[in-house]
């Protein structure tokens, strides 16, 4: 397992991983009702012999726009050893609502920002996981879907020249609608029950390597 005893993880993002996590900070029993939680409550079970530190500083409704303009206070001056980073489902949907119209949400706008946000950053860590955005629907023709996915594969070119950890979420849900339909989790593709969340957290944990 890639996370080492002593060390400490600073997960970021929107709704998602937010989760009702305390502020400014989650931490300890403020993790929020997440994934987060879930990740940072079976790292505890499986390995009581590594101290590892979790934090979230997930925020809901937040862009890569939005990211950007906290990125000094919520991810850069808590130095965390590894830092994953889970964002892209609003810069999806604010697409389709006009709420960015000032400033144009584009998938090449979000592959910039998200590379100039990490190139700041990724000098510092011991580790970086970075986790594609989702969208719960299994019709792959679906135009949120087939968007969502093109997001999913510029994060994977990211994990990829960054030395990241790639973990693809949408494969994890996919499987589950392979066999169950996406309403027993989603009432809206992408704000999720808590099956849902232990599938985000099992594909973080398959990732970084847990046993």
């Amino acid at each position: 397992m890639k996370l080492e005893n002593g060390q400490s993880i600073l997960f970021t993002g929107d709704s998602i991983t937010d989760c009702e996590r305390n502020y400014p900070v989650g931490a300890d029993t403020g993790l929020g009702e997440g994934y987060v939680a879930f990740v940072d409550s079976l790292l505890a079970v499986h390995y009581p012999e590594r101290y590892i530190r979790v934090f979230n500083t997930g925020v809901a409704g937040d862009t890569i726009i939005d990211l950007h303009g906290r990125w000094k206070r919520d991810v850069l001056r808590l130095a965390p050893d590894w830092l994953s980073v889970k964002i892209g489902i609003n810069d999806v949907w604010r697409q389709f609502d006009g709420f960015y119209d000032s400033q144009p949400l584009t998938i090449d706008k979000y592959e910039a920002t998200y590379r100039k946000l990490l190139g700041e950053i990724r000098g510092t860590l011991k580790g970086l996981v970075l986790m594609t955005p989702y969208f719960i629907e299994p019709d792959l023709s679906n135009h949120t879907r087939r968007l969502m996915d093109a997001y999913g594969k510029v994060v994977e070119r990211l994990a990829r020249e960054f030395d990241a950890v790639f973990v693809d979420v949408q494969a994890g849900f996919d499987r589950y609608l392979a066999h169950r339909p996406a309403n027993a989790l989603t009432y809206d593709g992408a704000h999720t029950n808590k099956v849902g969340h232990m599938i985000i957290a099992k594909a973080f944990l398959e990732a970084i390597g847990f046993e």
